[in-house]
């Protein structure tokens, strides 16, 4: 039994998942309708007079006006993109079963049905289910070296950590050990993984290549390459892997509630943290957890982007639809400034922003709901280039590159307004704008959690 890895996680249950489209075109998420476009259907919510049913509150500060949020319930009519399926078993069994000692094997063996996408419509690219806050077993080593190379005062002292588990032995048990854990313990695995590879300032280097050799230990490669392998994604040292799989409730919520309203309601604390403990969390801590709440509020802008997926652009609904995704993304940065006090009053050593200057010069913290945005207007292809726009999705998973390139191509029609006249097209360019204003605060928040001295957060223009 010392050899395996159990998770402990603080939900009441398991997070809802997508259900299976049905014949009126209405899919399932976390209990709720969501309905795509469809001939003779807007497809749009309504307007909603608040969070919708199921979604709970948000607190002050961090919300999104109602009339913001769109709400999920809306006019039936076949989906556009085909809704995921749950696989057969959890790989991971119940959430609280961690402390079981007959669920070991379950959650310390390979799933053997595979995990199929998910609906981002459920809860954008948040995880199906609130991250593993700790491993047991063999896997312990990992989490105190993570945990240890976060506090680290500089990278030679990460390193040493890494070296010094390389000669105990302790990397090549975990790499022979790799293939038998569960995909969410695997992806539990990979975010302690990314904050030591960041540590050592070895975000930016390929664990394949021979070239990497020269510059890492070879046993942690080993190690970082069978878990990249094991969760099917190459490039996962980046913000989406650091922020979205490294967070927890304070306290454990009295009943089950959906991830998206976990995070948005629930006052989050990193599981790793990268200051120590009994300190103020610093300004990279509060940075990943700002970029998780902004996931967590960016659903409704998943759910308008799903509206707009295959409409033509003299539809009636779609500049409804377009100036809802204007009020989203205004919400979204409002939320971003109110993040900056704290955020620039927090404490941060010299090795945090190296990490975070190494993590920028990787283009490693474009969050996941930006660039979904981005598939929608298409500001990136036309300011960043298209390979540039290729270079920030690889580090998300697969099936998440492919929801976005399908976004691509079904909001073609929506996105030849930008060469047109006239009302419709006015308000496709001040969507634009607003996720341009969007994208220059997210920057500058950045900026702030780089700067060497605390000073506030100026406002994007």
């Amino acid at each position: 039994m010392g050899d395996t890895a159990i998770t402990k996680t603080t939900t009441a249950g398991p997070a809802s998942a997508p259900g299976p489209a049905s014949a009126t075109g209405t899919v399932t998420t976390a209990g709720q309708p969501v309905t795509t476009a469809g001939p003779g259907s807007s497809g749009i919510p309504a307007e909603p007079g608040g969070i919708p049913s199921g979604t709970g509150g948000t607190p002050p500060g961090h919300g999104i006006p109602p009339s913001a949020a769109p709400a999920p319930d809306a006019a039936p009519g076949p989906p556009l993109l085909p809704a995921a399926r749950r696989a057969d078993a959890d790989p991971d069994g119940p959430a609280d079963s961690a402390d079981s000692a007959n669920s070991a094997n379950c959650a310390d063996s390979a799933p053997t049905t595979p995990v199929t996408p998910h609906d981002p419509c459920a809860h954008g690219f948040l995880p199906e289910r609130p991250p593993v806050r700790s491993l047991i077993g063999t896997w312990t080593r990992l989490d105190a070296m993570a945990r240890a190379a976060a506090i680290a005062p500089d990278r030679e002292a990460a390193v040493a950590l890494v070296e010094r588990a390389r000669r105990a032995g302790e990397l090549a048990a975990l790499r022979q050990r790799v293939s038998r854990l569960s995909l969410r313990n695997a992806e539990a695995a990979a975010m302690r993984v990314a904050v030591i590879a960041v540590s050592c300032g070895w975000c930016g280097i390929d664990p394949q290549a021979p070239a990497a050799r020269e510059v890492a230990d070879e046993a942690f490669l080993d190690l970082w390459a069978a878990i990249a392998h094991r969760i099917d994604h190459d490039q996962f040292v980046a913000l989406p892997t650091l922020a979205l799989h490294n967070w927890a409730p304070e306290r454990k919520p009295r009943r089950h509630i959906p991830i998206d309203q976990l995070a948005r309601t629930e006052t989050l604390v990193p599981i790793v943290r990268w200051a120590p403990e009994g300190q103020p969390l610093s300004r990279l801590d509060r940075l990943m957890l700002a970029a998780t709440r902004l996931e967590a509020h960016g659903i409704w802008l998943f759910r308008l982007a799903e509206t707009l997926a295959g409409r033509s652009p003299d539809d009636s609904s779609t500049p409804t639809a377009l100036r809802r995704l204007v009020r989203v993304q205004h919400a979204l940065r409002g939320q971003l400034l109110a993040e900056a006090a704290e955020l620039s009053a927090a404490p941060a050593t010299p090795q945090q922003r190296a990490v975070l200057g190494a993590l920028v010069e990787q283009s490693a913290l474009e969050p996941p709901v930006l660039q979904a945005a981005d598939a929608v207007l298409g500001i990136g292809a036309r300011r960043l280039r298209e390979g540039r726009r290729q270079l920030l999705r690889r580090h998300l998973p697969a099936q998440h590159r492919a929801w976005l390139s399908a976004m691509d191509r079904h909001c073609a029609p929506v996105r030849t307004l930008a060469h047109r006249g006239g009302p419709d097209a006015a308000v496709y360019r001040e969507a634009q704008e607003s996720l341009i204003a969007l994208r220059r605060t997210y920057t500058a928040l950045v900026q702030a959690a780089a700067r060497p001295t605390a000073s506030p957060l100026t406002r994007a223009a």
